[in-house]
């Protein structure tokens, strides 16, 4: 299935700027089921990337605790959830290591030596923690964990010795940051024991949500990778295009329309979709057919995926054994990585 699904992908995803020797570190933060969202922006990313060069994918439930401590219940249970949306979607196991963070005692002690790195007025000025602060409403009741979750991402990214992770452009002080930490251990090792990491960005837009503001699964405006025929025909129903376009005859408009941005994102039709634009700039194509076209193109694309997450879930053992497996093969290089970081701070052996 993974094969069919990137045949999917526009070329610009078919990634070239990674070669064999990279190591790649991505992951999710497991607070909910993955959806649409997700996979334009990240998913199909990581399968174009499998099978290339050695690749990570990290559940990271310890900084999903840093904003949702008080529903620690709820984020043990969607470790599996997230695990499962993986293999659903074509991640293969055989070639991409799918790991937990909290099982990875190296992440947190590497965590630990990196704060004494860091000063706390350099946390605050990284430009992602403070929109998530803002975000938040968090002021100066800042948990310490969340302020501090830029020095676990590079424990996470320095632990298997990444060199390219994949994010988007709101995330790019993180990579800085890490490098920053980077090169004042191997100033302390007096050597080169850890790589630099580059972000590989996104070449995908953010998808919107069916309403046009960000996909959220909290405000049921975002299509999850597990909807049913039913579900998808409902979800594009109610999305946004154009409240000027009441005939079929009159123009409309394509910026801001959130049918295209779907169909642009999903459709591996791209001439038929620039084409479908100017008729409709130009007059003469109702929301209705256009979006029957984008239900047909997601419920071709979602149902393989539907039914593979069903088959998971009814041996959810096979899915543990992966998760343990990838435990046991990330445990070793992140420990092999601990070795040398306690070296450098001439920590007792």
């Amino acid at each position: 299935m993974s094969a069919n699904i990137f045949a999917q992908l526009p070329a610009d995803q078919r990634r070239s700027e990674v070669d064999a020797t990279d190591v790649i570190l991505t992951g999710d933060r497991p607070t909910g089921s993955l959806h649409l969202g997700h996979y334009a922006g990240s998913l199909r990313s990581r399968l174009a990337l499998q099978g290339r060069c050695e690749q990570t994918l990290l559940i990271a439930d310890l900084q999903a605790l840093t904003d949702s401590s008080g529903r620690a219940g709820h984020v043990a249970q969607q470790v599996t959830e997230v695990a499962l949306d993986y293999l659903a979607i074509g991640i293969d196991p055989a070639q991409t290591t799918i790991a937990v963070q909290s099982q990875l005692g190296a992440l947190a002690e590497l965590t630990v030596l990196y704060l004494n790195l860091v000063t706390v007025a350099r946390l605050e000025r990284n430009p992602t923690v403070k929109a998530e602060v803002e975000l938040r409403g968090f002021e100066r009741d800042i948990p310490a964990g969340f302020l501090c979750y830029p020095v676990s991402q590079a424990a996470d990214i320095t632990g298997f010795r990444a060199t390219v992770v994949p994010v988007g452009d709101d995330q790019v002080p993180m990579i800085e940051q890490t490098n920053e930490i980077v090169r004042r251990v191997n100033r302390l090792a007096n050597a080169s024991i850890l790589p630099e990491c580059r972000a590989l960005l996104s070449t995908t837009p953010r998808l919107p949500g069916v309403d046009g503001r960000k996909a959220s699964k909290s405000l049921g405006n975002a299509i999850p990778l597990t909807a049913t025929s039913d579900e998808i025909r409902a979800f594009v129903r109610a999305m946004y295009t154009d409240p000027g376009h009441v005939r079929v005859s009159d123009p409309g408009r394509v910026h801001g329309n959130v049918v295209f941005a779907y169909l642009d994102a999903f459709d591996p039709d791209f001439t038929t979709v620039v084409e479908l634009k100017e008729q409709y700039r130009a007059g003469g194509l109702g929301d209705i057919a256009l979006k029957q076209r984008l239900g047909e193109v997601l419920e071709t694309l979602i149902a393989p995926i539907r039914t593979r997450r069903a088959e998971l879930e009814r041996d959810r053992e096979y899915v543990m054994d992966v998760i343990r497996a990838g435990n046991e093969r990330a445990k070793s290089i992140t420990e092999a990585v601990l070795r040398d970081i306690r070296g450098a701070f001439a920590l007792f052996a």
